[in-house]
């Protein structure tokens, strides 16, 4: 029995840190709670634990909490280990300074994308993204071109959700729509979220192939005015010609 209830707290511990890490403005207590189905005193002592131990944090001046710099840092030996994130870094490095934009690449992960790469810019805006961070597909361009592009078994598992969550009134929330939007995106070749995962922000992303095959998502991350929808299909072109060149070591000649 103990064990049952050892492993239970694990499973939940877990949840709530891939909760808080698909949350932009972090989340308190009875959210945490209400979203993964569990009681709000059991999500407040897990919640307190991590804290203690540093994997979340309160914000300041709030009762929501977010990742602390502990939960960051996991998974960050695996990230370098993929060799397509340090092929694709020179490129991207590159592309963001050309386009003033950050870029990303990102993989699929269950049933969210993670950023396995990023390359900044200098400069006064910034977007709140980092190597490890996962997102919802439904809403975000990397997101679309991991199940317009990714393994096909990944949209249809998507696909078969009832509804999806909406975080901005430009959010798909409905699988006929998010066919649709598939369809156009393979159509195009690249994908946008437009204002869908958060107002005032837009991304264009493109598939990377590798050796024939769909191997990660690109994309760069503006500010609606950084990246209006007249530059969008310019921009476009910018990321695939940029992913053309992203191939790992072993590709190589």
């Amino acid at each position: 029995m103990a064990t049952s209830q050892h492993a239970s707290s694990v499973e939940r511990a877990l949840a709530i840190l891939e909760c808080l890490d698909s949350s932009r403005r972090g989340l308190n207590i009875s959210e945490i709670g209400r979203r993964l189905g569990i009681p709000k005193s059991s999500a407040h002592v897990i919640v307190l634990t991590l804290e203690r131990l540093g994997y979340v944090q309160k914000k300041s001046d709030s009762l929501h909490y977010s990742l602390g710099l502990k939960a960051y840092g996991l998974g960050q030996g695996m990230m370098k280990g993929l060799s397509i994130s340090e092929a694709a870094l020179p490129h991207m490095r590159v592309l963001s300074n050309q386009l003033h934009l950050p870029s990303h690449l990102a993989v699929p992960d269950g049933d969210q994308g993670v950023y396995i790469q990023k390359a900044d810019t200098p400069g006064l805006i910034k977007i709140d993204t980092y190597i490890g961070r996962r997102m919802d597909l439904h809403c975000t361009g990397v997101g679309k071109i991991l199940l317009a592009f990714g393994p096909p078994d990944l949209a249809e598992r998507f696909l078969a959700k009832p509804v999806y969550i909406r975080y901005t009134r430009n959010t798909i929330t409905s699988p006929r729509q998010m066919q649709r939007e598939l369809a156009k995106v393979r159509k195009a070749g690249y994908a946008v979220d437009d204002e869908e995962e958060e107002l005032a922000v837009r991304c264009v992303a493109v598939p990377v192939i590798q050796s024939g095959r769909f191997a990660a998502a690109l994309s760069v991350t503006g500010t609606t005015s950084q990246v209006p929808l007249t530059s969008v299909e310019e921009i476009a072109r910018d990321l695939r010609a940029a992913a053309a060149v992203m191939v790992a070591p072993a590709d190589r000649p």
